[in-house]
């Protein structure tokens, strides 16, 4: 197996993992907490960035071995063909051969359609279990039971991996352009002053020389 093969494996087994770890019943607090800091930490947001960029081409991989598969099956349909109507049988080590190429095609297919199907399935049950827990904390706040309110009202506006952290950030940008708007706007209300003194003082200039 490739390089790239090998490593959309390791991608697969990884979201395996994950979604065993999605799945597994944990205590609800824990499970709050882990769901808070997959939300607010910007690494996770970056992850989820570079993820989605190794999907276009784990998706371009999976185009590529189904074109592959389609190639070797007409190769497959065409040697039987050949066979059937009398011309030269195709050797054994050369039926083989193709019969290799028709296994590595359909495995490399597999894998990679396995690796994108299960991204969407990560991502439609992190949702359902956000629903949840969300629904569940409402239950509980309905109920009185509910003792920590901070981490229910970040639970309440999470939202995809690192959804908060980039939030927060395009936040402080925009206070921060705020800020310099506000420095360039009392600049120029400054300098408009000093200009208003001026004219005010070159006017009386002139009303004092008409006046002599």
């Amino acid at each position: 197996m490739t390089l790239y093969y090998t490593l959309v494996f390791m991608l697969l087994m990884f979201e395996m993992a994950l979604f065993m770890l999605l799945i597994i019943p944990l205590p609800f607090t824990l499970k709050r907490k882990i769901f808070t800091f997959i939300s607010e930490n910007p690494i996770v947001a970056k992850i989820q960035y570079w993820m989605k960029i190794t999907f276009v081409f784990i998706l371009i991989l999976f185009i590529d071995s189904v074109n592959r598969v389609y190639r070797v099956q007409l190769e497959l349909i065409a040697a039987t063909d050949q066979a059937t109507k009398g011309g030269a049988a195709v050797m054994g080590h050369e039926r083989l051969e193709v019969q290799a190429r028709k296994f590595y095609s359909q495995r490399n297919m597999y894998l990679c359609g396995f690796t994108l199907f299960l991204s969407l399935i990560l991502n439609r049950t992190y949702v359902m279990i956000l629903e949840v827990m969300r629904l569940e904390d409402r239950v509980r706040s309905y109920e009185g039971t509910k003792k920590d309110t901070k981490e229910s009202e970040k639970l309440a506006v999470a939202g995809k991996p690192g959804e908060l952290a980039s939030l927060r950030k395009e936040l402080e940008k925009k206070e921060q352009d705020l800020q310099t708007l506000r420095k360039q706007s009392e600049g120029l209300h400054k300098s408009y002053d000093e200009l208003s003194d001026k004219y005010a003082s070159l006017l009386k200039d002139n009303e004092t020389k008409k006046a002599k």
